[in-house]
């Protein structure tokens, strides 16, 4: 079986344990008990599920662990989970907009947010003709991502040409490259707003000034960043002895960004999340990524504990046992 339980009803669904010690610490401070489903192997009875509260990790790029087939042991567990009516935090549909951007740029445009122009390119034959279209210079990401995969600046059509015909050419694991307009920022910074039960918990400035395009804010993310990279070695802590993730205390739930954020994430049934956006050049708000995946950078929450706040993975554990005290109330 999938599981491993230890007298719980609070199961973590994810197939990767390097981001699972902060939320097992955050457990252990709040002493409640978790399980974990592991979508690497195993296997599922189709009768009923255990009772409990049910929380989805699924990431979009658990292919670069030699995890791809999880994204389809995922979609039938979340469905195995809801068809019997269990709670399920970041369920089925928040899945396929974690693993999509096209989704999830689709759904922002929708409910109004500014988000890049962009194309997507089905295959590698057509990305010279599309990337004509665009203003130089633009970006190109992989539409299921994650870790700022196949994210690249090119300053000129001959540059990204030079790049789709040599070997460096990153294809993505879905096949479909994103052609993106290059935002200018005002400032060298991105903000990752993170959202607890829905709601507002903290805001991050994120330094971009080294031109790093992965911004996980996890230590797990860094590590991985440092072995591809040595050059970025220590870039999740700081650059030029700046901090390179730190609290926005100028973003609270009143802001009117975040109220629209929140009301968005209600629609989309997303309970968990950091959702990131670039303030431009122009002084527009460009929303660009949604991470139902989210993870926290360990100095920002080591900081409020020191102060006596509620750190990120605290407030996680505490929603989620709020969630099973509905349960266990509503029998």
């Amino acid at each position: 079986m999938l599981f491993n339980t230890l007298a719980t009803n609070i199961y973590i669904i994810h197939e990767n344990d390097e981001w699972i010690p902060p939320f097992a610490q955050a457990f252990e401070r709040a002493g409640i008990k978790f399980g974990e489903i592991y979508l690497t192997q195993g296997g599922i009875d189709l009768d009923s599920p255990p009772q409990g509260v049910f929380w989805s990790r699924l990431s979009a790029s658990s292919h670069t662990r030699d995890h791809s087939l999880s994204k389809e042991y995922g979609r039938a567990v979340l469905s195995w989970l809801e068809s019997y009516g269990r709670r399920v935090i970041n369920g089925s549909s928040v899945l396929e907009l974690e693993v999509s951007k096209v989704r999830q740029y689709l759904a922002l445009n929708k409910a109004g947010f500014r988000t890049p122009k962009t194309i997507a390119v089905f295959g590698k034959n057509d990305l010279l003709e599309c990337a004509k279209t665009l203003q130089t210079p633009f970006i190109t990401k992989h539409n299921q991502g994650g870790k700022g995969l196949g994210v690249r600046r090119f300053e000129s059509i001959e540059e990204f040409k030079e790049y789709i015909e040599s070997s460096a050419f990153e294809p993505p694991i879905d096949g479909i490259t994103l052609l993106q307009e290059y935002i200018r920022a005002k400032e060298f910074y991105i903000t990752r707003i993170e959202f607890i039960g829905g709601k507002f918990h903290y805001a991050v400035r994120v330094d971009t000034s080294n031109g790093a395009f992965e911004l996980c804010p996890a230590d797990a993310c860094d590590i991985e960043r440092t072995k591809a990279l040595p050059e970025l070695a220590g870039g999740a802590c700081d650059v030029g002895g700046v901090d390179k993730f730190s609290l926005r205390t100028d973003i609270d739930s009143n802001t009117p960004l975040v109220q629209k954020l929140e009301g968005f994430l209600q629609t989309h049934n997303i309970a968990i999340a950091g959702v990131e956006f670039i303030e431009s050049v122009d002084g527009e708000i460009v929303v660009y990524d949604i991470n139902t995946n989210t993870n926290y950078n360990s100095k920002v929450e080591s900081h409020l504990r020191e102060q006596n706040k509620q750190g990120a993975a605290d407030r996680v554990v505490e929603f989620l046992h709020s969630e099973l005290e509905k349960i266990q109330r509503s029998k």
